[in-house]
């Protein structure tokens, strides 16, 4: 079968903006190809870093960022994607009527399609090894070999098609927030859990009642297989829904990796589900709307905490207000 990808050419800032405009098609599935996320490879900012890296990988890391969506060879496809392209045009006219901000910079939202054939799926699998996330956690793909440490939990994961290897900054800071939070008594709500990292993550440290909840039924599937992969069945539950509706669960932790507008969104109904002495960490955010998600993250009657920032990206971790002693 014949695929034709359609590789949209953006900015750090712009694909956050991207990822939401394919989100209103219904397109959940992409790949971002950030060089950014190899400026800490580069750096050595950490021990666990590579020692070595490709030259051919460090010749690229001045390209753009693209986000990549793919799409069965037919005609119903190639009108959305028209649509698709038509809304990246109005896109970049709102950014030039400043509709984001003076000076944000979306990239040029050129759109090229590009024809492929079955196997795509797969290629991606080149770049996921192994890595240290926290001081703890080793993240391992399924394909790959590991010899672990004594002092080291590793998580193994089959990605598939869902959103969560611990490589993203988003992902990571998430990762080394529950690692610094948890305690094993404590009871873990993972919201928009992916491919279950968070969730799985969370049970390794020692918790033993997690829920993660999904919205994306492949990613469902794919969360179930990594849970009982990593023979965590017992402590983690994963579930089909919409951010926290319909939900009767009483957490410790709340953990939410999402978008900044899907945090904001979330906020009041994180409060409902946590315990008196609860943890909220929310990431996805860009640093750029780091003010205006801790505004609606305080609206929701919460303190903030602490803001940790990777990058481009910041997490940010706050627990609920009490007023006159009554929660």
């Amino acid at each position: 079968m014949s695929y034709t990808e359609l590789k949209i050419h953006a900015t750090k800032t712009g694909i956050e903006a991207v990822t939401k405009l394919l989100l209103d098609f219904g397109i959940d599935q992409v790949a971002i190809d950030d060089p950014s996320d190899l400026d800490d490879i580069m750096n050595k900012e950490h021990e666990y870093d590579w020692d070595y890296v490709d030259d051919n990988l460090k010749n690229k890391a001045d390209r753009e960022p693209t986000i990549s969506a793919y799409f069965e060879d037919n005609d119903e496809n190639k009108k959305l994607i028209s649509e698709i392209k038509v809304k990246l045009m109005m896109l970049k006219a709102a950014e030039q009527y400043s509709d984001f901000g003076r000076g944000i910079d979306l990239g040029r939202l050129y759109a090229e399609t590009i024809p492929v054939q079955d196997g795509w799926q797969d290629a991606w699998k080149d770049n996921f090894k192994p890595a240290q996330v926290t001081d703890r956690i080793v993240v391992k793909p399924t394909w790959e070999e590991y010899d672990a440490k004594p002092d080291q939990l590793v998580l193994e994961i089959d990605p598939g098609m869902a959103f969560g290897t611990g490589t993203h900054e988003t992902t990571s800071l998430c990762m080394k927030t529950l690692e610094k939070y948890l305690k094993p008594e404590m009871k873990v709500m993972d919201v928009g859990c992916g491919s279950g990292i968070l969730a799985i993550s969370a049970a390794l440290l020692g918790c033993r009642d997690i829920l993660g909840i999904e919205i994306d039924p492949d990613a469902v599937k794919v969360a179930r297989e990594n849970v009982e992969l990593n023979k965590v069945a017992d402590n983690v539950k994963i579930q089909e829904g919409d951010l926290t509706k319909g939900v009767n669960y009483k957490a410790d932790i709340v953990v939410a990796n999402l978008m900044h507008n899907l945090v904001m969104e979330l906020a009041p109904s994180a409060r409902k589900h946590l315990a008196k002495e609860g943890i909220f960490i929310s990431s996805g955010i860009l640093i750029e709307k780091k003010e205006q998600v801790a505004k609606a993250i305080k609206d929701a009657k919460f303190e903030i905490l602490e803001i940790p920032e990777d990058g481009e990206w910041c997490a940010i971790i706050a627990k609920p207000k009490k007023f006159l002693g009554i929660f």
